[in-house]
């Protein structure tokens, strides 16, 4: 299957299969899938930890689920919680000399580049060090992470759900993971138990509206040609709402014994 199809059916999946495991080795895939993300001076603040509902311990399940988590979480065999350890950052000189290291960082000879990063480049990214563990450019590359961990998923046969939580600190320290770290998503991981279009593709913005060339006030220009092809690569599909989904949430409401409204 060509990525355009691939990013095409990516959708998040809610209702995933309760009594089918995921195998450990898929976990470790997508974990696979997220350490060699791209991230700024190769720090690689992203980790996780997965939360499998039939081994981990009850505290951990608890936290995991909390107060008003939702149904996905509960039902879910895999909860992966990813989250950003910001002093990851203090580790970037390290990180930067091993980029020179295998020729990764700069051009020119030897003693030229050592010399620049060391006298320039080092010392450039030391004044910035507190603030690059604040919230911003370290979330985003944790971000390019998780969307490889998310299509290595789909890859596999399997379906995800990214949801929020409000019980960051407390899930963290149950987990044992320590307190300056925090909380990016959880992500349910499980087997499909709805289509794959999950009810369709959600509205979404006009293009021109999000995207813009050379100025904000110069919509990019949109070929429908392109959209063509994407159309027949399988990328778009049928937008919601379809007409059999009313049918298939009934379904699994009652398949799941999900009580009504079933939106958390």
């Amino acid at each position: 299957m060509e990525l355009r199809e691939v990013i095409g059916r990516r959708r998040s999946i809610r209702f995933v299969k309760p009594y089918k495991p995921v195998e450990p080795w898929k976990v470790q895939m997508m974990f696979e899938a997220a350490r060699i993300a791209s991230h700024w001076g190769n720090v690689q603040s992203l980790k996780a930890v997965a939360v499998f509902r039939n081994t981990a311990p009850k505290e951990v399940l608890d936290a995991v689920r909390g107060m008003v988590v939702g149904w996905q979480v509960k039902i879910a065999p895999v909860v992966i919680v990813w989250y950003l350890d910001p002093n990851m950052v203090d580790e970037q000189s390290d990180r930067l000399r091993e980029l020179l290291e295998i020729g990764a960082l700069g051009f020119g000879d030897e003693e030229t580049k050592r010399k620049g990063l060391e006298e320039q480049l080092i010392p450039l990214f030391t004044n910035l060090l507190e603030g690059m563990k604040q919230p911003g450019m370290s979330e985003v590359d944790c971000g390019q992470g998780i969307a490889q961990a998310t299509l290595m998923a789909y890859d596999l046969g399997l379906g995800t759900c990214c949801l929020g939580t409000p019980n960051g600190p407390g899930i963290l320290k149950a987990l044992g993971v320590a307190e300056h770290c925090r909380v990016l998503l959880l992500q349910t991981v499980g087997y499909p138990l709805e289509h794959w279009e999950a009810g369709g593709q959600r509205p979404r913005r006009p293009f021109g509206d999000l995207f813009a060339m050379n100025h904000r006030s110069t919509p990019f220009p949109r070929d429908e040609k392109v959209v063509a092809e994407l159309t027949g690569d399988g990328m778009f599909t049928r937008p919601a709402p379809l007409p059999e989904r009313e049918a298939e949430l009934d379904f699994l409401q009652k398949a799941l014994n999900l009580k009504p409204p079933g939106l958390l």
